[in-house]
């Protein structure tokens, strides 16, 4: 059985050294340079799930740790808002498979939530982040790192427009308002699904889905805590559009960082809004 965790274990980080390094190594290298979402000094809660992202990350973690550019520590953070024996012991037993020496915590989030009618979806994943943060400073780090990855970012932008009437995207980092001196970094930020899914099913690796109540009539639940069909709608409605434009999941990515303000009608920066005509007739035409 040992044998089988070991090689299970050298497959895995031996496709992340060759066969994906371009798809997985490199974009989530790229991104922890060009975000700076690693410091010297560091220590970094890499906050799993038990879903292929964050297992994912957790192994990119340790592929990047053992490159040494850097010194930073890593705790393998799993909350256990209430998991059924089963869904535990698969995180359990995946995180033994993989080598990553998860550090358990248990809190009474999915109790707390089903009793919940209106965005019990939301209102997990706000508590979810509450508590990762809150043991993660416990244990001495000063971040935590959640799973969310390319995709989750256009889908999130798209999904702005479209249901909340806003432009807003998923940041690569975020400084936390509730922990003081914590923050919250993205690394799988350039890193597409498709790819991790690929990585998965290469290696035979069986993850876990939200494990909730909640489950049973949703046919996803994103860690964000956005309803799934919402978000599924504007998968689908991406994949769509990229049969006649290629480039539309890029273009989508880019679009928030080629922000042209004196074309926006109205902005807010720190809770504060700003109207075009504001400055209308200081600027001239």
């Amino acid at each position: 059985m040992k044998e089988i965790s070991e090689d299970k274990q050298k497959r895995a980080e031996g496709s992340i050294q060759k066969k994906f390094h371009k798809q997985l190594f490199s974009p989530f290298a790229k991104a922890c340079k060009m975000y700076q979402l690693i410091g010297e000094g560091d220590h970094i809660a890499v906050c799993m799930s038990g879903g292929k992202d964050s297992m994912l990350m957790a192994k990119l973690f340790q592929e990047i740790q053992r490159h040494r550019q850097m010194e930073f520590a890593l705790t393998f953070l799993v909350m256990d808002p209430g998991y059924n024996r089963e869904n535990r012991l698969l995180i359990e037993s995946n995180a033994k498979a993989l080598g990553i020496p998860v550090t358990i915590f248990e809190s009474t989030i999915f109790d707390a939530v089903d009793t919940i009618d209106k965005n019990p979806c939301y209102l997990c994943a706000r508590m979810r982040r509450g508590y990762l943060y809150s043991k993660a400073k416990e244990l001495g780090c000063n971040k935590i790192a959640l799973g969310h990855h390319y995709d989750d970012v256009i889908e999130t932008i798209l999904m702005g427009m479209i249901y909340g009437a806003q432009i807003q995207t998923m940041m690569p980092k975020l400084h936390s308002t509730n922990f003081e001196g914590m923050e919250l970094i993205r690394p799988m930020y350039l890193v597409r699904e498709d790819d991790i899914c690929a990585w998965r099913d290469y290696n035979d690796l069986h993850f876990l889905r939200c494990a909730c109540h909640f489950t049973e009539t949703c046919a996803t639940v994103h860690e964000d805590g956005t309803s799934s069909s919402k978000r599924l709608e504007t998968k689908k409605l991406i994949a769509e559009l990229k049969k006649t434009n290629p480039y539309i999941e890029s273009n989508i990515f880019r679009s928030v960082e080629n922000v042209h303000l004196d074309t926006v009608i109205e902005y807010k920066k720190d809770g504060v809004r700003h109207h075009f005509l504001d400055e209308y007739d200081v600027k001239g035409d």
